[in-house]
């Protein structure tokens, strides 16, 4: 029933309650994107929850602490200001597809092997109008992009995960390549163990989520392990 999809204001009245203000925008786009997201998956299991109230206190705030943390590292300089960023195993669009709602800097890049979730991010991407932001369905092992930016959301153990990041560095003039910065969500405080060669623990960030804690490790090559 249309009674059950998510307006501006009561998505924006629900960001309130978990201390986020939305402009006018944000609140349209967030609320387009969940209530397209309970209507697929009430077809198609794409996440856990089932109504949108839970989608965005559980999956889609998730993407506004993101944001917060990409502009604090644009800020200092470790991210540029126009960059390339590659969201592996987008699935749903959590966390990219609210993320470019709060985020819109350089070029974005949602990575899905599965035909069926990278036409219902096209989909998003159409309705949203959201700009520099593109689908790349296929294997992360067949996208051929340089870029400044990672980010895993449960794509893969962490380790794996730089490794794969690693491949995806920026050729310099001499032929060698720097290693993309790469955020990884965590439940946990902080990385256990050595991280692979080419990158080192730079930053980890805490937010708060429904029923406990979340953490942002962010891994650059600028501080890697010899």
């Amino acid at each position: 029933m249309r009674d059950d999809l998510p307006d501006a204001a009561r998505t924006a009245e629900l960001a309130r309650s978990l201390g986020r203000e939305l402009d006018s925008g944000q609140a349209g786009g967030l609320a387009a994107y969940l209530g397209l997201l309970q209507t697929w998956n009430a077809r198609t299991n794409l996440v856990g929850p089932r109504r949108w109230p839970e989608m965005l206190t559980e999956l889609a705030a998730d993407s506004w602490w993101l944001a917060d943390l990409l502009a604090d590292l644009q800020a200092s300089g470790a991210l540029p200001a126009d960059p390339v960023s590659l969201d592996f195993g987008a699935g749903a669009g959590i966390p990219g597809i609210p993320l470019r709602l709060f985020w819109g800097a350089g070029r974005y890049v949602l990575v899905e092997p599965r035909a069926k979730r990278a036409g219902f991010l096209r989909q998003c991407t159409a309705m949203l109008r959201l700009k520099e932001t593109e689908v790349f369905e296929g294997r992360a092992e067949a996208l051929r992009r340089e870029a400044d930016l990672c980010l895993s959301r449960a794509f893969m153990p962490w380790r794996d995960f730089l490794e794969l990041a690693a491949g995806y560095g920026r050729k310099g003039a001499e032929g060698g390549a720097r290693a993309p910065l790469a955020v990884v969500f965590a439940n946990d405080p902080e990385p256990g163990g050595d991280s692979p060669a080419g990158y080192g623990p730079a930053l980890v960030r805490e937010y708060h989520r429904t029923g406990g804690t979340g953490y942002f490790w962010v891994f650059s090559p600028s501080m890697a392990s010899s």
